[in-house]
């Protein structure tokens, strides 16, 4: 019997859902509907390879998420992390760490409009 085969969405309470949604269109180019946006991928050189979303449980003692207050954080995979970093600077999005590169990807957090945190991944 086939179980979950991959994440059908990510639902969040937020204060202002239109302000939210007109800063996820505008600084990170989601590409918006009245529900929010709909992300339906492979990888698009190649739409024989699979692309990949995790679910992964912390502790509730974590401080990975810091510095938001919220019980979430959302990764989003990016294409070329070093140019939408110099892009998010010029806009006024906090940044809250240094690109860092492992043998999986690229890596860095930033905050949303209300303080989020927000994980960005370009894979290798």
């Amino acid at each position: 019997m086939k179980r979950v085969t991959g994440i059908g969405g990510i639902f969040f309470k937020c204060q202002d859902p239109e302000k939210m949604k007109d800063w996820y269109k505008t600084h990170l180019g989601f590409d918006m509907s009245p529900y929010g946006a709909k992300f339906v991928w492979r990888e698009e050189a190649d739409s024989t390879k699979q692309g990949s979303t995790v679910w992964t449980p912390f502790p509730d003692k974590t401080k990975y998420f810091e510095p938001s207050s919220k019980d979430f954080m959302i990764n989003y995979r990016v294409e070329n992390l070093e140019a939408l970093m110099e892009e998010l600077k010029k806009e006024g999005v906090t940044v809250v760490d240094k690109i860092e590169t492992y043998d999986y990807g690229k890596f860095v957090h930033i905050l949303d409009a209300e303080g989020n945190k927000i994980e960005l991944w370009e894979p290798k």
